[in-house]
């Protein structure tokens, strides 16, 4: 087996895992991560076997930052020397791991480059290393010999297909071309978007090759067709060149051009430590560092109506766009947490220009097609990140001139009625939905069912619009907002609190009934800056929360004691629509739960840490320096959904600041 090296070093930020031969159930269980503006990423495990449909090493967003394609799967390497043949891919199929290239693995490095070291013999260290793009639709990795070898081969496969399909050889057509310093590839449906393929000093040698039936235990877990062929257009050979040969092969998806390894090194070096130097303290905690960059991967590019250049934060890798809601409960972390004002301000402005009747987008779409707008609490949320931005000192001119306006423009249009049946209710409280609808962040649906039927008045969703109405308030001065926030402050406390709940209640439907389900939602009433609820009511849901709905990863979605809860997250598509609100854990929840503890007791700064503890080490875990989206609610608490989620991530961070001030 291996063991786990962590360790801040002069670069920086250095992670490694010694293999020293070790299985690849272990090594097949870690993923690694990168991510560029456009939306492009390249990821897979740290042995290089693939177990999603979503891996590979240049997934490019042909729409950035959305259109995404799988266009270099993985790169096959084989060595030869002193008569030996030795493969250093690692592949599963159906009963059996081939090649078996873990076993030549002596460590992996995920530092600025992501770095494989493989020991193939006393006097024979092959060193390979990857980059992506910050800027294109492209990776380059490096090859780096020590000691003399006769041949070194690369075959790569490529699928260029959607990140969400699968791809077989029975209907496939791929058109190959000789090229200068390598191979050019395209796929029937999109040949207009060629893969270039350059790896220059080699013999490019179109061969092209079909491996059958490549098995993805992800996907096959999940209930999903877990099953590809993968195509290879041919191969590259070196040769040695003395005692270190170097041997660089790029895969871009926008222009026939080599990338330059060692100025992408250089400038993704300097990019972090002008990242970590806001963090800068006599004592850096490298558990803070990890974070910051980690938060970093998820900020992208995001055309608005006015500009190309607008920005955004996907939700989660590896198959997520930007959601509205995800991307405002994560900006405080992702952005102000790291002390990026400019990008929280671009974020916030390109969400402004896609306001439409009080609404920000639920989503944007996976193609490039109009927002999605089904949600009721993303602009509560846009609400709450512009006023955490100006608390964070953020632009004053650009909060008078376009933030204020746009909050106003939502509590108007949400007083006055909008899409989705969202209007305020006679007693002042925001109501929405109806059965068929899931406009809150608890939005699973299987078929036509709605799993967790939240319409009516949902109590985050309250929270939240008292938050507006007193934030507003604040800033202008205007009694109307003043006099509406007590009202409904009063409303809230007499609707939804429960005294043998010791909290509140999660919902109430529009014939009155009080949906006394125990869920985190309530944590937002006594997590928020401004909260409805008395100091002693505060520190009661806290308490609830805490008693019934604390696991060491986050706070579960349903308490145990419900006869409705999930313990495990399930295997099909259904099983998953049905746990996921369940009793499902959500890490980002451990966000609002330490900031409503520590807002109850401020002195409570070392336990709130230790809460922290786990999920710090869960960096060391699924995708490394990421925290999953979701957890399993018993124990172990396996996690499961996105390997890396930006408002989990973005939420440690930001809970990890809050319990070392």
């Amino acid at each position: 087996m291996h063991s786990t090296d962590s360790s801040i070093s002069q670069d920086r930020l250095k992670f490694s895992i010694r293999s020293s031969g070790g299985s690849p159930e272990a090594l097949g269980s870690r993923e690694f991560l990168r991510s560029n503006t456009l939306g492009a990423y390249s990821s897979s495990t740290l042995c290089g076997c693939g177990t999603r449909r979503y891996h590979g090493l240049l997934v490019g967003a042909t729409h950035p930052p959305v259109g995404r394609v799988v266009a270099l799967s993985t790169v096959m390497e084989q060595v030869r020397a002193d008569g030996r043949v030795m493969d250093l891919a690692t592949n599963e199929f159906d009963g059996a791991m081939s090649p078996e290239g873990y076993r030549w693995l002596d460590s992996v490095t995920d530092g600025v480059a992501v770095e494989w070291t493989y020991r193939l013999g006393e006097a024979l260290e092959l060193r390979k290393r990857l980059l992506l793009s910050p800027e294109q639709n492209a990776v380059v990795l490096r090859y780096d010999i020590d000691g003399e070898f006769d041949t070194l081969t690369l075959r790569p496969f490529t699928n260029l297909r959607d990140f969400h399909a699968l791809r077989h050889k029975s209907g496939s057509h791929f058109d190959v071309r000789t090229i200068s310093n390598g191979m050019s590839i395209a796929a029937d449906w999109m040949m207009d978007r060629p893969l270039s393929l350059l790896a220059p000093g080699t013999e490019a040698t179109i061969d092209p090759q079909w491996w059958y039936g490549l098995r993805y235990r992800i996907d096959l877990f999940r209930g999903q067709d877990g099953h590809e062929d993968l195509y290879s257009p041919g191969t590259f050979t070196a040769t040695c060149s003395g005692r270190y040969t170097t041997v660089e092969l790029t895969a871009n998806l926008d222009e026939p051009a080599a990338l330059e390894f060692d100025a992408i090194l250089a400038a993704q070096t300097r990019q972090r430590e002008t990242l970590l130097d806001v963090l800068a303290t006599d004592d850096p905690d490298p558990t803070e560092q990890r974070l910051a960059l980690s938060a970093s991967s998820y900020l992208v590019t995001r055309p608005t109506p006015s500009r190309g250049d607008g920005k955004s934060i996907l939700a989660g890798f590896p198959w997520f766009a930007d959601w509205g809601r995800d991307t405002f409960l994560a900006l405080p972390g992702v952005l102000l947490s790291t002390g990026r004002m400019d990008e929280a301000r671009d974020v916030l402005a390109t969400y402004v220009e896609f306001l439409s009747e009080g609404m920000i987008p639920n989503r944007f779409d996976d193609y490039g097609g109009e927002p999605h707008y089904n949600n009721m609490d993303a602009s509560l949320w846009f609400i709450l990140a512009a006023d955490r931005y100006l608390r964070a000192g953020g632009d004053e001119a650009f909060g008078r001139e376009v933030l204020l306006p746009a909050c106003r423009e939502i509590v108007e249009h949400y007083r006055a009625g909008t899409m989705f049946e969202i209007h305020a209710e006679p007693d002042g409280l925001l109501a929405g939905g109806n059965a068929s609808t899931q406009l809150t962040w608890m939005d699973a649906k299987f078929n036509s069912e709605a799993i967790t039927p939240r319409y009516g008045k949902a109590v985050e969703i309250n929270a939240l619009w008292y938050f507006a109405h007193r934030m507003i308030a604040e800033r202008t001065r205007e009694v109307e907002f003043v006099n509406e926030a007590e009202r409904i402050a009063a409303a809230f406390n007499e609707q939804f609190w429960c005294d043998h709940l010791n909290g509140l209640v999660d919902c109430i439907l529009p014939d009155g009934t009080r949906d006394e389900s125990i869920r985190p939602n309530q944590i937002f009433a006594a997590s928020l800056p401004f909260s409805p609820l008395s100091a002693e009511r505060q520190a009661r849901v806290v308490d609830t929360v805490r008693r019934h709905l604390l696991t060491p990863m986050g706070l579960r979605s349903l308490s145990p004691s419900d006869n409705r809860y999930r313990r495990h997250y399930g295997e099909s598509w259904e099983s998953r629509e049905r746990a996921y609100h369940q009793g499902t854990v959500w890490g980002w929840l451990i966000g609002p739960f330490i900031e409503a503890m520590l807002r109850v007791d401020p002195t409570a700064q070392a336990e709130a840490r230790e809460y922290l503890l786990p999920l710090a080490a869960h960096l060391d875990e699924a995708c490394i320096h990421h925290v999953s989206e979701i957890f399993d609610g018993d124990a172990p608490h396996a996690p499961h959904g996105c390997c890396a989620q930006a408002w989990s991530t973005a939420e440690l961070l930001r809970a990890w600041q809050l319990t070392a001030r």
